[in-house]
């Protein structure tokens, strides 16, 4: 019989496999958002062109990965099982968490869940506060923390600037002419230089142009110049395909939007998912040269791209289906829209309201496809969602910071919705409590799986083989009772939750 420092290698692959399942299904789902809430693509689709810009960001996650992989805690000041204890007991929670979550359509980071179980795990193993490095953890809490607002903030401002340019004539041709070379030019500007100046500085051509370009001019020189230049660009593309460009423009921006949305995930989102199991393969093969110097240790980048496509095949579940739809309902530009808040959101919803007023409405009216389904955003909405996500998420992953996919589009999404006046009639109390209660659940989540995360380590490091087995056990048993609770939520609120996008037709 294996000793149980494999049996921990096995459980950690084998949940690594699984995490990651669990993150397409919430995390990785939230990155079609813009251009599934406009209609732009089929769901299908569009979770296919994300999947392929995940793999490809995935090729330069090492910043993040390191972070979440010995930066939150110190493996070194552990023992081989022990550190493995801790991976296998920060998946073991992150798996039932993920899936609690997306069951109900709720959105969760997969960031922030595993920063609070490894701390959780690691003081569960050590029974000491100083095997964290709470400089790190902090460090990433503040970050998590201003890339919402950063996403709030600008998308709103965005939102509002862009709206009242072109208002709800966005397939106007002599509107687009005026307006959308400057904007497309704002949009493509951004998201080059946080996408590939800044997330991709250390490819060696991109370092050179760099030096050769960015540099000599300043990067508000720089900046300027690429504007200008990507402005006269669209300008003149407009000019000559006349109609047929006008009515695609915003929805190609969103859809470009999108693909590097997705490149960003790969980044920073799927390291911190890949990372706990990764780390504990590498340390169980490595095992001869010492938990701290397997530590350090380069983990082939190639395996992060077999993860990213088992997050991609999360995303095609119903439960990310869920995660999607009730997301983009809570920005939808509908009066009426199907979705939970519990009553003291509700309450607490209306009394914000009161502080401000309504205000003319700035989105455009809303229509149904020619099948029957809602058109949640129209195409400039998804393109600023899609873009300020896209190039918030990007600027961290530079810096090394892993945040949150979720945390970040959920508050463009609202933060736009603020902007086009959505927020404010119809449902807006439901709305509005949605938000709320997603930001609540937040916060009670990380609570939940920093406690039970120690918890789950101290019975895995003293219980041996029988605490796995327990560990695994309870977690198949709180998923079973997850799925058949969320269903009858689901049936409440979707009376057709089997048919495939059957919802969709009807929010």
């Amino acid at each position: 019989m294996p000793d149980f420092t494999t049996l921990l290698m096995v459980a950690a692959v084998g949940m690594l496999a699984w995490d990651c399942i669990e993150v397409g299904k919430n995390d990785a789902a939230n990155l079609i958002n813009g251009v599934f809430g406009a209609r732009v693509l089929t769901r299908r689709t569009a979770v296919w062109l994300a999947g392929i810009a995940v793999l490809a960001g995935a090729m330069f996650a090492s910043p993040v990965m390191e972070t979440a992989r010995k930066g939150i805690f110190e493996p070194g000041q552990l023992q081989l099982q022990q550190a493995m204890v801790v991976y296998v007991a920060a998946y073991v929670v992150d798996t039932a968490l993920l899936h609690a979550y997306s069951a109900y359509g709720m959105p969760v980071s997969t960031t922030a869940s595993l920063i609070f179980e490894l701390v959780g795990a690691s003081i569960g193993v050590a029974l000491s506060l100083g095997i964290v490095h709470w400089g790190k953890v902090t460090s990433v809490l503040n970050a998590i923390g201003v890339s919402i607002l950063l996403s709030g903030i600008a998308g709103f401002l965005v939102q509002r600037m862009f709206r009242a340019a072109i208002q709800d004539e966005h397939a106007d041709h002599m509107r687009v002419l005026l307006h959308g070379p400057w904007i497309a030019g704002l949009m493509l500007t951004g998201l080059s230089w946080f996408m590939v100046l800044k997330g991709m500085k250390a490819v060696p051509f991109v370092a050179v142009f760099r030096v050769q370009f960015v540099e000599r001019l300043g990067m508000g020189g720089f900046l300027l110049v690429a504007w200008g230049t990507m402005t006269l660009l669209i300008h003149m593309l407009v000019t000559i395909f006349q109609e047929r460009l006008t009515k695609r423009l915003f929805g190609i921006l969103a859809i470009l939007g999108m693909l590097s949305l997705a490149f960003a995930f790969g980044q920073n989102d799927l390291a911190n998912g890949a990372s706990p199991g990764l780390s504990a393969f590498w340390l169980w093969k490595h095992a001869d040269v010492g938990t701290a110097e397997a530590s350090n240790m380069s983990i082939p980048i190639g395996l992060l791209a077999g993860c990213g496509f088992l997050m991609v095949l999360g995303m095609n579940t119903q439960s990310a289906q869920r995660v999607t739809r009730a997301a983009v309902n809570t920005g939808s530009q509908f009066d009426h829209i199907a979705l939970y808040a519990p009553g003291w959101c509700k309450t607490l919803a209306r009394l914000l309201l009161r502080l401000r007023p309504a205000g003319p409405d700035l989105a455009p009216p809303p229509h149904l496809t020619e099948e029957g389904k809602r058109v949640h955003f129209d195409p400039l909405r998804a393109a600023v969602i899609m873009s300020v996500s896209a190039s918030v998420i990007a600027f961290a992953s530079s810096n090394g910071f892993p945040v949150s996919t979720t945390y970040v589009t959920f508050a463009a999404v609202v933060a736009t919705g603020m902007g086009d006046r959505t927020m404010a009639r119809g449902d807006a109390d439901l709305k509005i409590g949605r938000a709320i209660w997603v930001v609540f659940s937040w916060f009670s989540g990380g609570l939940i799986a920093l406690v039970a995360a120690g918890a789950v380590a101290w019975v895995l490091l003293h219980a041996g083989p029988l605490g796995l087995v327990l560990g695994l056990g309870g977690n198949l048993a709180l998923r079973a009772f997850v799925r058949r609770r969320s269903d009858r939520h689901e049936w409440h609120y979707h009376p057709q939750p089997s048919q495939e996008l059957a919802p969709e037709a009807k929010e």
